[in-house]
């Protein structure tokens, strides 16, 4: 049968905690609907309660918001968990999706609405969310090629633009309050009545955000202010004090949320004899009753206050995914603790590498995540991954001893679930809008954006600058709309450049004209095009090689067999001639440029069904290449998508 090959470029987030294990072949439930609720639909939302009210240019509240429609793109569901789960706490889960974790590619407002009209309102119990605040940080990951010799280091790919409104372009302060206001105003038609919301931010944004959460939440829900404190150095030439913490906003829904008091060891004072301190309780012992009985001081209790003293995530911890934005998982795990109980639902619309959905996982919470960033999706989805991998191991081993499943922590739970779906809104990473074109026809080509103009997107050198929609070539209608809005600037002497993918013929023959009593000077306004398909300098910017992969994929008794024998990634290996200048660059094994492996032994053609994963759990680890995986009865599409070091990639089928 003939092998087909698809390929998809997407941005790229990395994790080291994996593992590589076979799973069962049947398909789970998660695949049953592909697409939730077909058709658009308006979502209400409640008025702001508070006052006073921050104002900002463009202030505009949100009274209603279009949902999209959602499709199922992966499940994972090795144990068919999915169908099994049948507890008190699904019975309320909106019928439209299976009783799992939910992970959603797309921008979160879009996300939100979608939930909201599917059926989530008022019923989360915990909201986290970090939020983009630091205007001065780099959100591009760095990505190493894999093996004991990856020691070459990429710039994982620039942010699209709609990325960037979460993570660039939103530091003008306005656009940047107004970001959050709509966000958070969605976020509050969420909440259970016990619910609360935990706002992670620093000293950029701090002020504006609590001012924010006042006006959306009401100024008497707010619970806490948390410093969390961590350890910095005071580098040299410093001319001010270190930033040593970060700032957590607590609100909840209403005056009485969840809340469980949290203690923490208390070290034992220096001034007591070690016979006179009690470690475990925290305590002093004082002298003994009538009966021999110890007599404690009770007022060392050990509870933690509004200071949490937790350590980053060092450069060479286990727990690090390369996401620039991490948070350690200690964190997450007091805060999930304190204000939510086992099996409650938890949400995090800025998921980033995912270590909420992560914790969430580990403490038996069910879970909703979403990020704008297809690479932030890939690394969640794999951590999440493992973990499941490694309870449904606990679980299996429990089965076959006959007794309770062990407790790691005083805290540790039973999984809410061992399944999760991985779904798009409204599209999502299929279609280039003219704004994102144009957002990266000028980071190409060099232009400097204007914001206040509101026909020519910018200025390059002293020449006004226009990208044609990309959707069509240059015609005589962009080029007479053109002239009009000259004509509409008599004092423009400026001339023009027009950056298309192609012309009409006409449009040449006009261009023609136009510029031939131009060619003295006399006459201003002269017009060149760029034509970002051919040009000689700029045309690089639609060249793009897919990664290949040469595959096997055959039958052999009762085993499905797949085999890798090549795999290439024209975008690695141009980027690292470009980091090496003249030398062509060397990569021995072409494993070094794989990320990570996933199998579909009963692909369906429109959801993958993770029903084998290889994922090597540290970075010089390389994927297996060859596997083994039990045959379904009769014929079946075994599909493999394989993952390359910049997040893209390579889905290949066959009918075997």
């Amino acid at each position: 049968m003939p092998v087909k090959t698809q390929t998809r470029k997407t941005n790229k987030g990395k994790t080291k905690r994996t593992t590589r294990k076979t799973t069962a072949d049947s398909k789970s439930a998660l695949a049953t609907p592909s697409v939730v609720k077909t058709a658009t639909q308006t979502v209400s939302i409640t008025k702001a309660k508070g006052r006073p009210m921050l104002t900002w240019v463009g202030k505009r509240p949100l009274t209603q918001v279009v949902a999209f429609p959602a499709q199922h793109i992966e499940i994972f569901d090795p144990a068919s968990d999915a169908v099994r789960r049948k507890e008190i706490m699904w019975k309320d889960w909106p019928k439209a999706y299976p009783h799992g974790g939910l992970l959603f590619h797309g921008d979160n407002k879009e996300v939100l609405a979608h939930l909201l009209a599917n059926g989530f309102r008022g019923k989360v119990n915990l909201i986290y969310i970090d939020p983009p605040f630091d205007s001065g940080a780099d959100y591009i990951r760095k990505v190493t090629l894999r093996g004991a010799g990856g020691t070459a280091k990429l710039d994982g790919e620039s942010y699209t633009l709609g990325e960037q409104i979460q993570y660039t372009d939103i530091w003008a302060n306005d656009n940047y309050l107004q970001f959050m206001y709509e966000r958070l105003l969605l976020l509050k038609e969420f909440l259970s009545q016990d619910g609360s919301i935990y706002l992670h931010c620093d000293w950029h944004k701090g002020h504006f955000l609590r001012l924010l959460m006042d006006e959306v939440f009401g100024p008497d829900a707010i619970k806490n202010e948390i410093i969390w404190r961590y350890s910095k150095y005071q580098m040299r030439g410093m001319s001010r004090f270190v930033n040593n913490h970060d700032i957590l906003y607590w609100y909840s829904k209403s005056d009485k949320p969840t809340y469980n008091i949290i203690t923490e060891e208390l070290p034992e004072p220096k001034s007591l004899k070690r016979k006179r301190w009690d470690k475990e309780r925290g305590k002093i012992v004082n002298v003994r009753d009538q009966e021999g009985k110890l007599i404690y001081d009770e007022y060392l209790e050990g509870k933690i206050d509004d200071v949490w003293q937790i350590d980053i995530i060092g450069a060479t911890s286990g727990e690090r995914s390369e996401y620039p934005t991490q948070k350690p998982i200690a964190l997450l795990e007091r805060i999930l603790i304190a204000s939510s109980k086992p099996s409650d639902l938890i949400l995090d619309c800025f998921a980033g590498s995912g270590t909420t959905l992560v914790a969430a996982q580990k403490l038996g919470r069910r879970w909703i995540g979403c990020d704008i960033n297809k690479g932030a999706v890939q690394t969640t989805s794999k951590r999440i991954q493992a973990i499941m991998r490694e309870q449904i191991t606990a679980r299996e081993e429990v089965d076959r001893q006959g007794q309770l499943i062990p407790m790691e922590k005083d805290n540790a739970v039973k999984p809410a679930q061992l399944s999760l779906a991985v779904c798009r809104v409204n599209d999502y990473d299929l279609q280039i809008q003219h704004n994102e074109a144009v957002n990266l026809a000028c980071d190409h080509i060099g232009v400097t954006r204007s914001r206040t103009d509101a026909y020519f997107d910018g200025i390059l050198g002293k020449r006004l600058a226009k990208i044609i929609p990309f959707g069509h070539p240059l015609t005589l209608l962009d080029l007479e709309e053109l002239k009009k809005e000259l004509a509409a600037r008599p004092t423009e002497e400026r001339d023009v450049v027009l950056v298309c993918l192609g012309k009409e013929t006409a449009a040449g023959i006009w261009l023609e004209d136009w510029n031939r009593i131009r060619r003295k000077g006399e006459v201003p306004n002269r017009i060149e095009v760029i034509e970002l398909r051919t040009d000689p300098k700029y045309g690089k910017f639609f060249v793009h090689q897919p990664s290949k992969a040469k595959v096997n994929i055959w039958r052999d008794g009762g085993k499905v067999v797949l085999e890798i024998e090549d795999f290439i990634s024209p975008t690695i290996i141009e980027r690292l001639k470009g980091q090496s200048g003249i030398l062509s660059p060397q990569i021995d094994d072409w494993r070094a440029m794989v990320d990570c492996v996933m199998i579909d032994s009963t692909y369906d053609g429109s959801v993958f069904n993770i029903t084998f994963s290889d994922v090597p759990e540290k970075k010089n680890d390389l994927v297996t290449g060859k596997y083994e995986l039990p045959a379904p009865d009769g014929r079946t599409t075994v599909a493999v998508k394989i993952i390359d070091m910049l997040g893209e990639e390579v889905l290949i089928t066959k009918e075997v």
